[in-house]
């Protein structure tokens, strides 16, 4: 395969936030906290059957295969040319179902601005269309003018969800200091009831949470020196998510009883609680602008990310050599970016129309669960097939190449 050449815009500070932005989606803290103080250990059972493993498996496959595609080219290397089609075209198209679901939270959270004067917008399916639509061709517009331009919307998403969540700590430790828990956490409200479906819904929502560090390594030929920095901003971005979700989740469950916590606007209803408890009623509207800008930034990262897969498999002919082309000014795939926006666009109509926004947003959920799996499976079978024709082969191993859970073969450099 020849891919057309590409710009190298991405650093290790923009990957780091291309990840917290794709990553950490705030309204999975609302999803969790509906279960209680039990959805804390659900965090970290996930971040050890799913997260870690996940980090380990990406770092290694970055470093043996650092090329624009990354899970497309991996599982073609390893399983061939249809098995890399499944992979890719599985994750692409989970992904087309997963951004009207974050472009419908981050509605939600602009609605919560307005909440005052417009009391019915969060439930309007106008006002949850028209601006999500906005936002979707926005951001693809602006990642047709180039990746130095969009990486700074997602990167704006990232700092907005920092300051949502260092908010929501604060806030929620003002509360606790000086009315208690809104939850009562015992010992016992930590055990997960495993033999509730709930629970076992909520960890498979909870470890989907954890997905994206394999988004980055898709843009393996726009990031500078992809084979340090990739495995560097994997290391990074695994810390700052767990303690995100894990602290959010916390002080969401400390601000709020877990039976009132709204499962769209969770976050902003929590900081509203807390505002006029201590005199800051604009606390909460503030914060779901925030908020929204943090939903919208994730939603700018998924676009950019995502929109590789097609363009890859059209380099390889295995969709229309059109989806391959590159914009003749900027760089950029435009015509994959175009194509994606436009399905995305009528799968969000579809799911707004005869639906309630709760009964859409919920639907969509879980379709994006069930896809989101496939290519992940795909994921870590590569790499177990990559060592077995590595040691079969008899080859030394390349001494650039990281191997999980040590350093770098040969030299043994760290990648921190």
């Amino acid at each position: 395969m020849t891919t057309p050449s590409l710009i190298r815009s991405l650093g290790l500070r923009d990957l780091v936030l291309m990840n917290i932005a794709a990553i950490v989606g705030l309204r999975w803290l609302s999803n969790a906290a509906q279960i209680g103080p039990a959805s804390l250990t659900l965090w970290l059972i996930a971040l050890m059957i799913f997260l870690l493993p996940m980090a380990l498996a990406v770092l290694e496959l970055s470093s043996r295969l650092p090329a624009e595609g990354g899970l497309y080219v991996w599982t073609k290397s390893a399983f061939g040319d249809t098995h890399g089609f499944i992979a890719g075209w599985s994750y692409w198209v989970s992904n087309l179902v997963f951004l009207p679901t974050a472009l419908l939270f981050g509605a939600g959270a602009l609605a919560h601005v307005f909440a005052a004067g417009s009391p019915g917008l969060a439930d309007s399916a106008v006002y949850n269309g028209a601006v999500c639509l906005a936002v979707l061709w926005l951001a693809t517009l602006v990642n047709i003018a180039g990746l130095e331009r969009a990486k700074w919307l997602q990167n704006i998403g990232a700092v907005a969800t920092w300051l949502v969540a260092a908010a929501l700590l604060l806030a929620a430790g003002y509360s606790w200091w000086h009315f208690g828990s809104a939850t009562p956490i015992t010992t016992a409200s930590l055990v997960p009831d495993l033999s509730s479906l709930a629970a076992w819904s909520t960890l498979a929502g909870i470890a989907f949470a954890y997905v994206g560090l394999e988004l980055g390594p898709i843009l393996g030929g726009e990031i500078r020196e992809p084979r340090k920095t990739i495995p560097r901003a994997t290391l990074i971005s695994c810390v700052v998510i767990a303690l995100i979700y894990f602290a959010g989740t916390a002080a969401l469950l400390l601000a709020l009883p877990s039976a009132k916590i709204h499962l769209i606007t969770g976050i902003p209803q929590a900081l509203s609680a807390v505002g006029e408890r201590v005199g800051l009623p604009l606390l909460g509207p503030a914060m779901a602008l925030l908020l929204a800008l943090g939903a919208f930034g994730s939603v700018a990262a998924w676009i950019t990310g995502t929109a590789r897969l097609p363009f890859v498999v059209g380099v390889d002919r295995y969709l229309p050599a059109a989806v391959s082309r590159l914009h003749p000014r900027f760089g950029t795939p435009h015509v994959a970016l175009i194509a994606q926006a436009v399905l995305t666009s009528l799968i969000l109509l579809a799911g707004l129309s005869g639906a309630t926004i709760r009964e859409a947003y919920v639907l969509l959920l879980d379709m994006t669960l069930i896809l989101a799996f496939t290519p992940l499976l795909y994921l870590f079978a590569a790499l177990p097939v990559m060592r077995w024709r590595e040691r079969a082969s008899g080859k030394e191993l390349d001494a650039g190449i990281w191997r999980a859970p040590g350093g770098f073969a040969g030299d043994r450099k760290s990648v921190v």
